[in-house]
């Protein structure tokens, strides 16, 4: 970032873009996720959510409750006693993932495309502690990263009309698990049998901003045999 002054950004009549840096990093990250939970502490009269990014945070609120320029008087407040935000400890959650064949249809490509074999994808894909970036697209879709840099791989030229739920893809430096069947480019290598998003669960979403997550693989058979 050039500074460590907040930069805001108005997003229609009634939301505000907080950015806290320009790269996608841990750092950034974790400057968010802090602003993320002192906001939520203060509980402002008038800020109906809160949408974490990757370096950003959206603040969505009712203009007639609370004036923008009062709001972002507030934020700044906030922004200028971070380092004293205590966070949650971050949970570590292991997800088995079965690779290739059917469960994983862009694994053989993204190995042609690096000009490695399959199971140096799966052995790469494996070896990093993953951070949540933040949770979007849809409910309960993590974005993970970062992937090692020798499996940085462009995105499907055409999207798929439909992926299944519980698809573990890769799109660039990212890796993340489609929650629901939906469309979507993310290459696609593997897949979980673990439910990501549970609407009667609380909090509904398996991962949360700031967990850690490594992937192991496991075998078709075991997959058939896990519960949820």
């Amino acid at each position: 970032m050039r500074d460590d002054k907040p930069i805001f950004r108005r997003m229609g009549d009634r939301s505000v873009l907080i950015e806290l840096g320009d790269e996608i990093s841990p750092t950034v990250n974790e400057k968010v996720q802090r602003l993320f939970f002192e906001l939520d502490r203060l509980k402002i009269d008038g800020v109906l959510d809160l949408v974490p990014g990757y370096r950003s945070l959206l603040v969505i609120y009712h203009p007639l409750v609370i004036e923008t320029e009062v709001l972002k008087k507030r934020i700044q407040d906030a922004c200028s006693r971070l380092e004293a935000t205590r966070l949650p400890e971050p949970e570590t959650v292991s997800i088995p993932v079965v690779y290739g064949d059917r469960h994983g249809p862009d694994l053989q490509w993204v190995a042609q495309y690096h000009n490695i074999a399959p199971r140096q994808v799966i052995d790469l894909h494996c070896q990093p502690l993953y951070r949540v970036y933040m949770i979007g697209f849809t409910p309960g879709f993590p974005y993970l990263g970062e992937v090692p840099e020798a499996l940085n791989t462009p995105r499907r030229e055409t999207p798929r009309t439909s992926v299944p739920k519980g698809s573990v893809g890769i799109a660039q430096r990212q890796t993340g698990i489609y929650p629901v069947d939906s469309p979507g480019g993310w290459q696609i290598i593997g897949w979980t049998p673990v439910a990501l998003f549970n609407a009667r669960r609380h909090p509904p979403s398996l991962l949360q901003l700031g967990d850690r997550v490594r992937f192991y693989e496991i075998s078709a058979e075991e997959a058939g045999q896990w519960q949820t």
